[in-house]
């Protein structure tokens, strides 16, 4: 008790003595104006009637009667001294005190004979505050013959404002002891004594003595408090037995989607089932570095997903092992135990040749698949060998995976992407038992642009393997099936989303990827916002800027980098205010520099950089600030948080989380999203400002809406922008997809319409 008297205390003291030093503070500054404009007015006054009479003096040229004026006057209350000059500031008449505080002519009177204006200056001369007035002469015929100065000494408004600063100091240190002898009696009334009667009823009923209930009058300000303590004791067993059942039922009451509710969601669905993941890209990379191993982890939303779900089924992820130290980790059937802290599920790697990584992922894969489905005007390569090499690698990791699911009664298998088309169909033929998805991460072009490929009927007849296909989107969903019909002999069912091809059924719906969301960020900075954090990193940059932009992007192609630059370009010219004060800073990543279209792209993004910067650049302010290398998380999130406004504006996308990245970081609900129209976020971010990418003037204009926003129409956008994102979130995505697969029976004669998840973006 006494520490809260003393709290109480010095909180009272602290509040007063913060309103009163306040309040003083205005009106010590009221005083001073006050007396600084009565100094000025006395001094013009003074100024303007000593000039007229020394004009005179002048005129006549009476040179003694000049001097016995500049005498007369010199001696008023906190005047220093006074002196008449010529125009070309000789002194013609000088008080003997005002020479050595203000030798030769000084400025506040070559401004008055030169702007012929009088002026007046506070200022200091040495250690003594002044006021400075100076006059112009006129001759007869209004032309400047020189000047008067007028120094008043300002030493008494000081000694006036000293002494209302002690009356002040004087009245709080009152306020003071007379707060502390209250607050003291009022503890000790009100506080201490029905405190301690309370206490002692309570440690009565806790230790179940017989309890004497206090007075009506111990329980006045504890009111709220008195009709819980006698159940306190039955209450606290039945919050046990309620926490009991809501750990059991959380997974079906949770709003939110963790990691731990995903695990016992899909651990729920697979009943005892075990799980198999498929991807190009492994979960941890085993490198040689300083004659040691090092493991690393890829930055992907992938993993963050999938891994917690293989951790509580003790499942099996089987990819390729591209790390130049994966051999040597990894038993006698290239297996290994991940995480490495905590070995949960076993890793399968898979081993290429450099010809086969080079024909099937660098050429059919991203030099034929990846622009064939992303229509983004770089036209899709397809030779021969390349397909043969995807064939076959497709044909190894069936294998494989049959290999690993040799004796499972239900296995479940999940397959990602472009690379695996032909898997399904390869897999679904040996083990006919198996539950098989695969997810699509690219967009699905229309069936005319997919007709391009010479492979098309094997690509398409490999995923109808599958009995789940998985898109970002319902558009997506809606081109594959059309390319479906026009390609395949199949029914397409249009009601329920799916494809019947040789009595087999496969369902396709869509499920948008998304991004972890944590309510908070441990790699920020204690007690830096986000402008101190912006200024920082500026400073690093060695730029000046006021406003900042990001893009976060691989330097591909279809990510409309290049049309972003020009964007910012549309907008300096049609803004030209903002020249010198907006700086856009566009993270890139290297990526697949050994496909020419690739490194010919990445000279390019540097020449339309250098080009603007080269346009508008002054001093060490740049429109664009290009950094192409590798940035770690830490990293990206720093950029997230301090700009302005993030622009994603991809020509063709399937999703692109960097849009939702940038929502999860803004914990201050700040930040605009500029998003192109072509994007899968676009259908799920409305309160993004959705651009079209290629119309350079209108995304323009949409930096200068984003810059010019109203701080709480911002807020309200990212708001809700954030709910969207954290109520579907990456374990939602992973949970809706393979709940959807294990619901699906794999004999469907009815419909698939139970396997749809709770939550698909409508289509207008």
């Amino acid at each position: 008790m006494r520490i809260l008297s003393l709290r109480l205390i010095g909180a009272l003291i602290i509040g007063v003595t913060l309103v009163s030093i306040a309040s003083s503070w205005y009106e010590v500054q009221s005083q001073k104006d006050s007396l600084h404009s009565d100094l000025e007015r006395k001094a013009e006054i003074l100024g303007e009637s000593l000039a007229r009479t020394a004009e005179l003096y002048l005129e006549t040229g009476n040179r003694p009667g000049l001097e016995q004026m500049v005498r007369r006057f010199s001696n008023r209350d906190h005047l220093l001294g006074m002196g008449v000059y010529g125009r070309d500031g000789s002194a013609l008449v000088v008080t003997p005190g005002l020479s050595p505080v203000l030798p030769g002519t000084s400025q506040p009177l070559r401004d008055a004979i030169l702007n012929d204006h009088s002026q007046g200056k506070f200022t200091r001369l040495g250690f003594k505050g002044v006021y400075v007035s100076s006059v112009p002469l006129y001759a007869a015929n209004r032309e400047v013959t020189g000047g008067i100065i007028v120094v008043h000494d300002t030493g008494y408004i000081r000694s006036e404002i000293f002494r209302i600063w002690s009356r002040v100091f004087i009245h709080i240190a009152i306020q003071m002891l007379v707060i502390s002898a209250i607050t003291i009696l009022i503890v000790r009334w009100s506080l201490t004594g029905p405190i301690a009667r309370v206490a002692q009823w309570m440690r009565e009923l806790r230790t179940g003595l017989h309890a004497v209930r206090p007075g009506a009058n111990d329980l006045d300000f504890l009111w709220r408090l008195a009709p819980e303590v006698a159940p306190l004791a039955e209450s606290m067993r039945r919050a046990r037995a309620a926490a009991e059942t809501e750990a059991r039922l959380r997974n079906a009451n949770e709003s939110e989607w963790t990691a731990q509710r995903l695990a016992d969601h899909v651990r729920n669905r697979l009943d005892g089932s075990s799980l198999f993941v498929v991807s190009n890209r492994e979960p941890y990379v085993h490198t040689w570095r300083d004659n040691a191993i090092d493991v690393s982890v890829p930055a992907s939303g992938l993993v963050a997903a999938i891994e917690p779900i293989l951790c509580a089924c003790n499942g099996t992820w089987v990819a390729h092992g591209s790390g130049d130290a994966d051999a040597e980790t990894v038993d006698s059937h290239d297996r290994l135990q991940v995480p490495p802290e905590d070995p949960r599920y076993s890793l399968r790697r898979v081993w290429l040749s450099a010809e086969e990584e080079e024909g099937y992922y660098y050429g059919f894969a991203n030099e034929g698949l990846w622009p064939l489905c992303h229509i983004a005007h770089t036209r899709p390569i397809f030779r021969a060998s390349d397909w043969e090499h995807y064939y076959n690698v497709n044909q190894k990791f069936a294998e494989t995976l049959v290999e690993e699911m040799a004796g499972e009664a239900h296995p479940v298998v999940l397959i990602q992407d472009y690379h695996f088309a032909l898997l399904p169909r390869m897999v679904k033929d040996r083990l006919p038992h198996a539950r098989i998805a695969i997810f699509w991460h690219i967009p699905w072009p229309n069936p005319e642009s997919f007709e391009i490929c010479p492979w098309q009927r094997e690509l398409l007849d490999g995923l109808l393997g599958a009995d789940l296909i998985g898109f970002h989107v319902r558009a997506h969903c809606i081109n594959f099936l059309n390319t479906v019909d026009r390609v395949l002999e199949a029914r397409v069912d249009w009601e329920h989303f799916s494809v019947k091809r040789n009595d087999h059924q496969s369902s396709v719906l869509p499920f948008p990827i998304s991004v972890e969301f944590s309510g908070e960020t441990p790699d920020i900075p204690g007690g830096i916002d986000a402008a101190e954090e912006r200024s920082a990193l500026i400073r690093e940059l060695g730029i000046e800027a006021v406003f900042i932009g990001v893009g976060v992007d691989r330097v591909d192609y279809t990510k409309g980098i290049i049309e972003r630059f020009q964007a910012v370009e549309s907008f300096l010219e049609r803004y030209p205010s903002y020249q010198g004060k907006f700086t856009f800073i566009q993270l890139g990543a290297p990526t697949r520099s050994r496909i020419k279209r690739y490194a010919d792209f990445q000279a390019e993004v540097e020449a339309e950089a250098n080009r603007i910067n080269a346009r508008f650049k002054r001093g060490k302010w740049r429109p664009i600030v290009f950094q192409f290398r590798q940035h770690n998380r830490q990293e990206v999130q720093r950029y997230y948080r301090i700009a302005h406004l993030c622009m994603v504006t991809s020509l063709h996308d399937g999703m692109n989380l960097v849009a939702k990245e940038y929502v999860a970081a803004r914990q201050d609900e700040r930040g605009i999203l500029i998003l192109s129209r072509f994007t899968g976020a676009a259908r799920e971010l409305y309160d993004a400002i959705i651009v079209n990418p290629y119309d350079v003037k209108s995304t323009g204009e949409a930096i200068a809406r984003a810059l010019q926003m109203d701080v709480g129409e911002m807020i309200g956008r990212m708001r809700r922008m954030r709910t969207s994102v954290k109520e579907h979130n990456i374990y939602w995505w992973a949970g809706s997809l393979i709940g959807a697969l294990c619901e699906l029976r794999l004999e469907q004669k009815e419909s698939a319409i139970a396997s749809i998840p709770d939550r698909i973006p409508v289509e207008m």
